[in-house]
Protein backbone atom coordinates (compact mmCIF):
# COMPACT_ATOMS: atom_id res chain seq x y z
CA UNK A 1 0.00 0.00 0.00
CA UNK A 2 1.40 3.40 -0.69
CA UNK A 3 1.36 5.76 2.58
CA UNK A 4 2.12 9.39 2.16
CA UNK A 5 3.00 11.81 5.50
CA UNK A 6 2.77 15.36 5.43
CA UNK A 7 5.52 17.16 7.23
CA UNK A 8 4.26 20.54 8.39
CA UNK A 9 4.34 23.60 10.60
CA UNK A 10 5.04 27.37 10.69
CA UNK A 11 8.04 28.48 8.97
CA UNK A 12 11.57 28.18 10.42
CA UNK A 13 10.87 25.12 13.10
CA UNK A 14 12.91 22.47 11.37
CA UNK A 15 10.77 21.01 8.67
CA UNK A 16 12.85 20.91 5.52
CA UNK A 17 15.67 19.95 7.74
CA UNK A 18 13.85 16.67 9.07
CA UNK A 19 13.11 16.57 5.72
CA UNK A 20 16.76 16.03 4.82
CA UNK A 21 16.98 13.58 7.46
CA UNK A 22 14.45 10.98 7.20
CA UNK A 23 15.01 11.48 3.48
CA UNK A 24 18.23 11.46 3.42
CA UNK A 25 18.44 14.39 0.51
CA UNK A 26 19.67 18.17 0.40
CA UNK A 27 16.61 20.58 0.15
CA UNK A 28 16.77 23.70 1.08
CA UNK A 29 16.59 24.21 4.84
CA UNK A 30 16.60 28.11 5.52
CA UNK A 31 16.14 30.69 7.89
CA UNK A 32 13.46 32.57 6.56
CA UNK A 33 9.55 31.74 5.75
CA UNK A 34 8.27 30.18 2.60
CA UNK A 35 12.15 29.00 1.63
CA UNK A 36 9.93 25.66 0.76
CA UNK A 37 7.15 26.54 -2.21
CA UNK A 38 6.97 23.63 -3.72
CA UNK A 39 6.67 20.50 -1.81
CA UNK A 40 9.53 18.10 -1.94
CA UNK A 41 8.44 14.58 -2.01
CA UNK A 42 10.93 11.80 -0.54
CA UNK A 43 10.75 7.73 -0.26
CA UNK A 44 11.78 6.76 2.87
CA UNK A 45 12.43 3.14 4.15
CA UNK A 46 10.92 1.78 7.14
CA UNK A 47 14.23 0.52 9.64
CA UNK A 48 13.53 -3.34 10.81
CA UNK A 49 15.28 -5.39 12.22
CA UNK A 50 13.23 -8.33 11.14
CA UNK A 51 13.73 -8.02 7.68
CA UNK A 52 17.62 -8.53 7.65
CA UNK A 53 16.73 -11.73 10.48
CA UNK A 54 14.82 -13.11 7.98
CA UNK A 55 16.98 -12.67 5.25
CA UNK A 56 19.86 -14.55 7.14
CA UNK A 57 17.14 -17.46 8.26
CA UNK A 58 16.32 -17.56 4.37
CA UNK A 59 19.53 -17.28 2.87
CA UNK A 60 18.14 -14.57 0.54
CA UNK A 61 20.18 -12.32 -2.19
CA UNK A 62 18.65 -8.93 -0.86
CA UNK A 63 15.99 -7.07 1.10
CA UNK A 64 13.40 -5.06 0.42
CA UNK A 65 12.01 -2.77 3.87
CA UNK A 66 8.41 -1.60 3.94
CA UNK A 67 8.52 2.14 2.82
CA UNK A 68 6.42 5.98 3.15
CA UNK A 69 6.26 8.78 1.22
CA UNK A 70 7.08 11.95 3.20
CA UNK A 71 6.31 15.38 1.65
CA UNK A 72 7.93 18.64 3.31
CA UNK A 73 4.96 21.26 2.45
CA UNK A 74 5.56 24.84 2.87
CA UNK A 75 5.33 26.62 6.34
CA UNK A 76 1.90 27.90 7.03
CA UNK A 77 0.77 31.05 8.95
CA UNK A 78 -2.13 32.84 10.57
CA UNK A 79 -4.68 33.57 7.86
CA UNK A 80 -3.75 30.87 5.47
CA UNK A 81 -7.51 29.73 5.08
CA UNK A 82 -7.73 33.12 3.68
CA UNK A 83 -5.17 33.03 1.81
CA UNK A 84 -2.03 34.96 3.70
CA UNK A 85 1.37 33.00 2.97
CA UNK A 86 1.06 30.27 0.33
CA UNK A 87 -3.01 30.48 1.48
CA UNK A 88 -4.93 27.46 -0.13
CA UNK A 89 -1.60 25.99 -2.38
CA UNK A 90 -0.13 24.78 0.79
CA UNK A 91 -3.65 23.81 2.18
CA UNK A 92 -4.10 21.73 -1.14
CA UNK A 93 -1.11 20.18 -0.56
CA UNK A 94 -2.04 18.46 2.80
CA UNK A 95 -5.13 17.50 1.13
CA UNK A 96 -3.23 14.80 -0.70
CA UNK A 97 -1.49 13.11 2.17
CA UNK A 98 -2.63 10.06 4.49
CA UNK A 99 -1.40 11.83 7.46
CA UNK A 100 0.38 14.75 9.40
CA UNK A 101 3.44 15.04 11.48
CA UNK A 102 3.65 18.24 12.55
CA UNK A 103 6.66 19.77 13.69
CA UNK A 104 6.73 21.91 17.07
CA UNK A 105 9.46 24.43 17.81
CA UNK A 106 10.86 22.89 21.29
CA UNK A 107 13.79 25.44 21.65
CA UNK A 108 15.14 28.88 21.71
CA UNK A 109 17.52 30.13 19.86
CA UNK A 110 18.54 33.96 19.05
CA UNK A 111 19.98 32.92 15.53
CA UNK A 112 17.09 31.35 14.02
CA UNK A 113 13.97 33.62 13.78
CA UNK A 114 10.67 32.69 14.76
CA UNK A 115 7.14 33.87 12.59
CA UNK A 116 6.14 35.16 15.44
CA UNK A 117 9.03 36.62 17.63
CA UNK A 118 9.10 34.47 20.42
CA UNK A 119 8.67 30.67 20.67
CA UNK A 120 5.59 29.20 21.87
CA UNK A 121 4.81 25.88 20.65
CA UNK A 122 1.33 25.48 22.42
CA UNK A 123 0.20 29.00 20.33
CA UNK A 124 2.15 27.54 17.18
CA UNK A 125 0.05 24.84 17.32
CA UNK A 126 -3.15 26.77 18.02
CA UNK A 127 -2.45 28.56 14.64
CA UNK A 128 -1.77 25.82 12.36
CA UNK A 129 -4.88 23.73 13.87
CA UNK A 130 -6.83 26.41 13.51
CA UNK A 131 -6.51 27.42 9.78
CA UNK A 132 -7.20 23.85 8.89
CA UNK A 133 -10.66 24.34 10.75
CA UNK A 134 -11.06 27.42 9.44
CA UNK A 135 -10.65 25.92 5.88
CA UNK A 136 -12.92 22.62 6.91
CA UNK A 137 -15.84 24.56 8.38
CA UNK A 138 -15.94 26.23 4.40
CA UNK A 139 -15.68 23.01 3.15
CA UNK A 140 -18.01 21.39 5.58
CA UNK A 141 -21.03 24.76 4.77
CA UNK A 142 -20.58 24.93 0.74
CA UNK A 143 -21.39 20.64 0.89
CA UNK A 144 -24.01 21.15 3.09
CA UNK A 145 -25.56 23.22 0.57
CA UNK A 146 -24.77 21.61 -2.08
CA UNK A 147 -26.83 18.19 -0.32
CA UNK A 148 -29.96 19.97 0.32
CA UNK A 149 -31.66 19.55 -3.03
CA UNK A 150 -30.81 15.71 -3.06
CA UNK A 151 -32.12 15.23 0.60
CA UNK A 152 -35.41 17.16 -0.51
CA UNK A 153 -35.41 15.23 -3.74
CA UNK A 154 -35.08 11.77 -1.00
CA UNK A 155 -31.31 10.93 -2.07
CA UNK A 156 -30.55 8.36 1.04
CA UNK A 157 -27.06 8.51 0.06
CA UNK A 158 -27.19 12.61 -0.05
CA UNK A 159 -29.36 12.07 3.64
CA UNK A 160 -26.39 10.04 5.22
CA UNK A 161 -23.51 12.42 4.05
CA UNK A 162 -25.56 15.67 5.35
CA UNK A 163 -26.21 13.67 8.55
CA UNK A 164 -22.47 12.97 9.12
CA UNK A 165 -21.74 16.87 8.25
CA UNK A 166 -24.24 17.98 10.82
CA UNK A 167 -22.13 16.10 13.41
CA UNK A 168 -18.85 17.83 12.08
CA UNK A 169 -19.73 21.50 11.75
CA UNK A 170 -20.66 22.35 15.32
CA UNK A 171 -17.27 20.03 16.58
CA UNK A 172 -15.40 22.75 13.98
CA UNK A 173 -17.19 25.48 15.11
CA UNK A 174 -15.99 24.94 18.73
CA UNK A 175 -12.47 25.04 17.36
CA UNK A 176 -11.98 21.30 17.34
CA UNK A 177 -10.23 19.23 14.63
CA UNK A 178 -13.18 17.08 12.04
CA UNK A 179 -11.44 13.84 13.51
CA UNK A 180 -12.91 14.24 16.98
CA UNK A 181 -16.50 14.06 15.13
CA UNK A 182 -18.27 11.08 16.84
CA UNK A 183 -19.30 9.31 13.13
CA UNK A 184 -19.91 5.95 11.99
CA UNK A 185 -18.18 4.15 9.80
CA UNK A 186 -20.91 4.58 6.98
CA UNK A 187 -20.37 8.28 7.79
CA UNK A 188 -16.67 8.42 7.89
CA UNK A 189 -16.43 6.75 4.03
CA UNK A 190 -18.95 9.17 2.84
CA UNK A 191 -17.13 12.16 4.00
CA UNK A 192 -13.66 11.17 3.51
CA UNK A 193 -14.11 12.34 0.18
CA UNK A 194 -14.39 15.86 1.29
CA UNK A 195 -10.18 15.38 2.04
CA UNK A 196 -10.77 17.54 5.16
CA UNK A 197 -7.67 18.45 6.27
CA UNK A 198 -8.40 18.26 10.44
CA UNK A 199 -9.67 14.74 9.82
CA UNK A 200 -6.18 13.88 9.21
CA UNK A 201 -4.69 11.09 11.47
CA UNK A 202 -1.65 13.55 13.33
CA UNK A 203 1.33 13.01 15.33
CA UNK A 204 3.25 15.99 16.79
CA UNK A 205 6.93 16.05 16.78
CA UNK A 206 8.69 18.73 19.49
CA UNK A 207 12.17 19.62 18.03
CA UNK A 208 14.56 20.58 20.86
CA UNK A 209 18.73 21.14 20.50
CA UNK A 210 20.97 18.87 20.30
CA UNK A 211 22.41 19.51 23.18
CA UNK A 212 18.83 18.92 25.31
CA UNK A 213 17.64 15.13 23.41
CA UNK A 214 18.96 13.13 26.18
CA UNK A 215 17.13 15.12 28.90
CA UNK A 216 13.64 16.07 26.29
CA UNK A 217 11.75 14.96 29.33
CA UNK A 218 12.43 17.65 31.24
CA UNK A 219 12.26 20.58 28.73
CA UNK A 220 8.88 22.75 29.38
CA UNK A 221 8.02 23.30 26.29
CA UNK A 222 7.94 19.52 25.03
CA UNK A 223 6.26 19.02 28.18
CA UNK A 224 3.20 21.98 27.31
CA UNK A 225 3.12 20.24 24.11
CA UNK A 226 2.42 16.65 25.17
CA UNK A 227 0.17 17.84 28.01
CA UNK A 228 -1.93 20.21 25.26
CA UNK A 229 -1.92 17.52 22.46
CA UNK A 230 -3.26 14.65 24.90
CA UNK A 231 -5.98 17.06 26.25
CA UNK A 232 -7.21 18.58 23.27
CA UNK A 233 -6.35 16.82 20.42
CA UNK A 234 -6.14 13.42 21.44
CA UNK A 235 -2.90 13.00 19.54
CA UNK A 236 0.93 11.30 20.48
CA UNK A 237 3.96 13.63 20.83
CA UNK A 238 7.77 12.49 20.02
CA UNK A 239 10.90 14.22 20.51
CA UNK A 240 13.25 14.71 17.93
CA UNK A 241 16.40 16.76 17.17
CA UNK A 242 16.50 17.56 13.41
CA UNK A 243 19.71 19.06 13.46
CA UNK A 244 21.48 15.73 15.26
CA UNK A 245 19.09 13.61 12.52
CA UNK A 246 20.65 15.77 9.92
CA UNK A 247 24.07 15.46 11.41
CA UNK A 248 23.54 11.51 11.14
CA UNK A 249 22.64 11.84 7.11
CA UNK A 250 26.27 11.04 6.32
CA UNK A 251 27.57 8.51 8.66
CA UNK A 252 28.48 4.97 9.09
CA UNK A 253 25.49 3.13 11.51
CA UNK A 254 28.38 2.22 13.58
CA UNK A 255 29.77 5.66 13.45
CA UNK A 256 25.93 7.34 14.04
CA UNK A 257 25.70 4.78 17.42
CA UNK A 258 28.64 6.62 18.80
CA UNK A 259 27.59 9.60 17.73
CA UNK A 260 24.44 9.12 19.82
CA UNK A 261 26.08 7.81 22.65
CA UNK A 262 28.12 10.34 23.03
CA UNK A 263 24.66 12.43 23.00
CA UNK A 264 23.24 10.22 25.80
CA UNK A 265 20.54 8.61 23.60
CA UNK A 266 20.42 5.01 22.27
CA UNK A 267 18.11 6.28 19.03
CA UNK A 268 17.73 8.84 16.87
CA UNK A 269 13.98 10.18 17.21
CA UNK A 270 13.23 8.97 13.61
CA UNK A 271 12.49 5.40 14.69
CA UNK A 272 10.32 6.62 17.24
CA UNK A 273 8.90 9.05 14.88
CA UNK A 274 7.92 6.40 12.11
CA UNK A 275 7.08 3.92 14.24
CA UNK A 276 5.00 5.91 16.12
CA UNK A 277 3.17 6.92 12.96
CA UNK A 278 2.50 3.42 11.99
CA UNK A 279 0.59 2.96 15.46
CA UNK A 280 -1.49 6.36 14.61
CA UNK A 281 -2.36 4.88 11.13
CA UNK A 282 -3.20 1.40 12.92
CA UNK A 283 -0.85 -0.23 10.68
CA UNK A 284 0.99 -3.53 10.45
CA UNK A 285 3.98 -4.98 8.54
CA UNK A 286 3.72 -9.03 7.09
CA UNK A 287 6.68 -10.58 5.24
CA UNK A 288 7.33 -12.72 1.96
CA UNK A 289 10.83 -14.23 2.75
CA UNK A 290 12.64 -16.97 -0.17
CA UNK A 291 16.15 -17.24 -1.58
CA UNK A 292 15.50 -14.48 -3.98
CA UNK A 293 14.32 -11.72 -1.57
CA UNK A 294 12.53 -11.02 2.10
CA UNK A 295 10.41 -8.38 0.76
CA UNK A 296 8.29 -6.34 3.82
CA UNK A 297 4.63 -5.02 3.25
CA UNK A 298 2.33 -2.72 4.98
CA UNK A 299 -1.55 -3.42 6.15
CA UNK A 300 -3.90 -2.20 8.22
CA UNK A 301 -4.64 -3.75 11.39
CA UNK A 302 -7.56 -6.38 11.25
CA UNK A 303 -7.12 -6.72 7.30
CA UNK A 304 -7.23 -10.85 6.01
CA UNK A 305 -5.48 -13.16 4.32
CA UNK A 306 -6.93 -11.72 0.97
CA UNK A 307 -6.36 -8.18 1.35
CA UNK A 308 -2.53 -8.71 2.52
CA UNK A 309 -2.56 -10.68 -1.25
CA UNK A 310 -4.14 -7.70 -2.50
CA UNK A 311 -0.98 -5.22 -1.39
CA UNK A 312 1.19 -7.03 -3.76
CA UNK A 313 -1.80 -7.04 -6.53
CA UNK A 314 -5.21 -6.14 -6.46
CA UNK A 315 -5.05 -9.54 -8.85
CA UNK A 316 -3.89 -11.63 -5.73
CA UNK A 317 -6.81 -10.57 -3.56
CA UNK A 318 -9.19 -11.58 -6.32
CA UNK A 319 -7.77 -14.97 -6.85
CA UNK A 320 -7.20 -16.34 -3.02
CA UNK A 321 -7.39 -19.51 -2.32
CA UNK A 322 -5.20 -19.76 1.16
CA UNK A 323 -1.96 -19.22 2.64
CA UNK A 324 1.06 -20.90 4.47
CA UNK A 325 1.69 -18.71 7.11
CA UNK A 326 4.19 -19.24 10.26
CA UNK A 327 4.73 -16.36 13.01
CA UNK A 328 8.16 -14.58 12.66
CA UNK A 329 9.30 -15.75 16.89
CA UNK A 330 8.69 -18.82 15.53
CA UNK A 331 10.63 -18.96 12.94
CA UNK A 332 13.04 -17.01 14.42
CA UNK A 333 13.13 -19.62 17.81
CA UNK A 334 13.43 -22.48 15.32
CA UNK A 335 16.68 -21.15 13.55
CA UNK A 336 15.22 -22.30 9.80
CA UNK A 337 12.34 -23.42 8.05
CA UNK A 338 12.72 -26.66 7.91
CA UNK A 339 13.08 -26.72 11.29
CA UNK A 340 9.82 -24.78 12.06
CA UNK A 341 8.05 -27.12 9.64
CA UNK A 342 9.16 -29.99 11.45
CA UNK A 343 7.71 -28.57 14.45
CA UNK A 344 4.27 -27.83 12.60
CA UNK A 345 4.82 -24.35 13.48
CA UNK A 346 3.86 -23.89 9.68
CA UNK A 347 -0.05 -23.45 8.72
CA UNK A 348 -2.77 -23.22 6.01
CA UNK A 349 -4.59 -20.34 6.55
CA UNK A 350 -8.01 -19.60 4.02
CA UNK A 351 -10.02 -16.20 3.91
CA UNK A 352 -11.38 -15.46 7.18
CA UNK A 353 -7.35 -15.63 8.76
CA UNK A 354 -6.52 -11.92 10.41
CA UNK A 355 -2.77 -11.13 9.30
CA UNK A 356 -0.92 -10.56 12.57
CA UNK A 357 2.40 -8.15 12.39
CA UNK A 358 5.16 -9.86 11.61
CA UNK A 359 3.32 -13.39 9.93
CA UNK A 360 5.47 -14.51 7.33
CA UNK A 361 2.84 -15.66 4.30
CA UNK A 362 3.63 -17.61 1.18
CA UNK A 363 0.42 -17.35 -1.00
CA UNK A 364 -1.46 -20.04 -2.85
CA UNK A 365 1.82 -22.02 -3.06
CA UNK A 366 3.61 -20.40 -5.33
CA UNK A 367 6.91 -17.94 -4.91
CA UNK A 368 6.48 -14.46 -6.17
CA UNK A 369 9.37 -12.75 -7.71
CA UNK A 370 9.52 -9.08 -7.90
CA UNK A 371 11.34 -6.99 -10.52
CA UNK A 372 12.35 -3.60 -10.32
CA UNK A 373 11.47 -1.91 -14.06
CA UNK A 374 11.44 1.69 -13.89
CA UNK A 375 10.79 4.18 -16.42
CA UNK A 376 6.59 4.99 -15.85
CA UNK A 377 7.02 5.41 -12.70
CA UNK A 378 10.48 5.38 -10.48
CA UNK A 379 8.50 2.52 -8.49
CA UNK A 380 7.40 0.21 -11.12
CA UNK A 381 8.09 -3.36 -11.03
CA UNK A 382 7.26 -6.53 -12.46
CA UNK A 383 5.68 -9.30 -10.11
CA UNK A 384 6.36 -13.00 -11.78
CA UNK A 385 5.63 -16.49 -10.98
CA UNK A 386 6.65 -19.73 -13.15
CA UNK A 387 3.26 -19.17 -15.11
CA UNK A 388 2.88 -15.84 -15.09
CA UNK A 389 3.90 -12.17 -14.84
CA UNK A 390 1.76 -8.92 -14.26
CA UNK A 391 3.28 -5.98 -16.08
CA UNK A 392 1.61 -3.31 -14.33
CA UNK A 393 2.06 -0.16 -16.69
CA UNK A 394 5.24 -1.50 -18.02
CA UNK A 395 4.31 -3.31 -21.18
CA UNK A 396 0.72 -3.18 -22.29
CA UNK A 397 -1.06 -6.15 -25.60
CA UNK A 398 0.39 -4.02 -28.27
CA UNK A 399 1.85 -1.23 -26.07
CA UNK A 400 3.84 0.32 -23.65
CA UNK A 401 3.30 1.96 -20.59
CA UNK A 402 4.26 6.61 -20.95
CA UNK A 403 7.02 7.78 -20.00
CA UNK A 404 6.69 11.57 -20.32
CA UNK A 405 5.03 12.35 -16.71
CA UNK A 406 7.12 14.63 -14.58
CA UNK A 407 9.00 11.95 -12.24
CA UNK A 408 8.92 9.36 -15.33
CA UNK A 409 11.92 8.24 -17.39
CA UNK A 410 12.52 7.27 -20.43
CA UNK A 411 16.03 5.62 -20.51
CA UNK A 412 14.89 4.13 -17.29
CA UNK A 413 11.67 2.40 -19.74
CA UNK A 414 14.30 1.51 -22.34
CA UNK A 415 15.78 -0.53 -19.42
CA UNK A 416 13.14 -2.26 -18.17
CA UNK A 417 11.66 -3.01 -21.58
CA UNK A 418 14.88 -4.83 -21.97
CA UNK A 419 14.39 -6.75 -18.65
CA UNK A 420 10.75 -7.54 -19.98
CA UNK A 421 12.00 -8.92 -22.72
CA UNK A 422 14.34 -11.24 -21.34
CA UNK A 423 11.69 -13.20 -19.65
CA UNK A 424 10.65 -16.83 -21.47
CA UNK A 425 8.18 -16.22 -24.86
CA UNK A 426 5.37 -18.80 -22.87
CA UNK A 427 5.35 -16.37 -19.82
CA UNK A 428 1.27 -15.20 -19.44
CA UNK A 429 1.46 -11.67 -19.39
CA UNK A 430 -1.49 -9.75 -17.16
CA UNK A 431 -0.93 -5.72 -17.72
CA UNK A 432 -2.42 -3.28 -15.60
CA UNK A 433 -5.23 -2.31 -18.55
CA UNK A 434 -6.51 -4.22 -21.59
CA UNK A 435 -6.11 -7.96 -22.25
CA UNK A 436 -4.24 -10.92 -21.48
CA UNK A 437 -0.96 -11.59 -23.73
CA UNK A 438 2.10 -13.11 -23.48
CA UNK A 439 6.07 -12.33 -23.05
CA UNK A 440 6.18 -14.12 -26.75
CA UNK A 441 2.97 -12.33 -28.43
CA UNK A 442 4.48 -8.90 -27.25
CA UNK A 443 7.90 -9.57 -28.43
CA UNK A 444 6.55 -10.38 -31.91
CA UNK A 445 3.84 -8.46 -32.68
CA UNK A 446 4.08 -5.23 -29.83
CA UNK A 447 5.89 -2.35 -32.09
CA UNK A 448 7.19 -1.06 -29.39
CA UNK A 449 9.25 -4.12 -28.74
CA UNK A 450 9.63 -5.85 -32.18
CA UNK A 451 13.54 -5.48 -33.24
CA UNK A 452 14.88 -4.93 -29.87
Amino acid sequence: MSLSIGIVGLPNVGKSTLFNALTKNRVLAANYPFATIEPNVGVVNVADERVDKLAEISGSAKTIPASCTFVDIAGIVKGASEGAGLGNKFLSHIREVDAIVQVVRCFEDEDVHHVSGTVDPVRDIEVINTELILADLDSVKKRREKLLKDVKRGDKTAAVEERALAKIEPVLDSGKPALLADLTDEEKVLTRQLFLLSDKPTIFACNVKDDELATADANPYVQKVREYVKAHLACEAVVISAQIESELIDLAPEEADAFLKDLGVTESGLGSLIRATYHLLGLRTYFTAGEKEVRAWTIHAGDTAPKAAGVIHTDFERGFIKAETVAYTDLVACGSVAAAREKGLYRMEGKEYVVADGDVLRFAGFTIHVLHTPGHTPGSVLYRTDGWVLSGDVVFAGAIGRSDFPNSSAEAMERSLDRFLGLPDDLDVFPGHGPRTSVGRERATNPYLRGR
